[in-house]
């Protein structure tokens, strides 16, 4: 069965960095958009970046533009996120996923929809604290 495994979260003081990896067994990632989701205590699961396979153009939520950044890392067949000046609020599990499809779903205002849950990872832990 194909499964996401997401890594590097950690404990991370407020106005950190960290770098959050996305890999998966058996697929080339560059074929697909890719998609970071995160679901924090409490709260609805949030889309929080895509990258496009169609034309690599990424996405992100309002919440995190500016901060975060989606790239690919074609060498270790990974879709990396960035995460700079981190706020609490961004305490999370983090998630990577797709739907196999080349473009970044999103719905009418422009939020980035999770996929199913059929290929989810266990998730990065992210806490933000100090």
């Amino acid at each position: 069965q194909v499964q996401f495994v997401e890594s590097g979260g950690g404990l991370v003081q407020p106005g950190g960095s960290l770098r959050l990896s996305c890999k998966v067994t058996g697929y080339t990632l560059e074929y697909y958009a890719i998609i970071w989701f995160r679901q924090a205590p409490g709260k609805e699961r949030e889309g929080v970046a895509c990258v496009a396979s169609s034309d690599g153009t990424t996405y992100y939520a309002d919440s995190v533009k500016g901060r975060f950044k989606i790239f690919r890392d074609r060498a270790e067949n990974a879709v990396d996120l960035q995460l700079r000046s981190l706020k609490a609020e961004n305490t999370a599990v983090y998630y990577c996923a797709s739907d196999w499809s080349y473009n970044c779903p999103r719905d009418k205002n422009q939020t980035i929809l999770i996929p199913e849950p059929g290929y989810w990872g266990q998730g990065t832990q992210v806490t933000v604290s100090s």
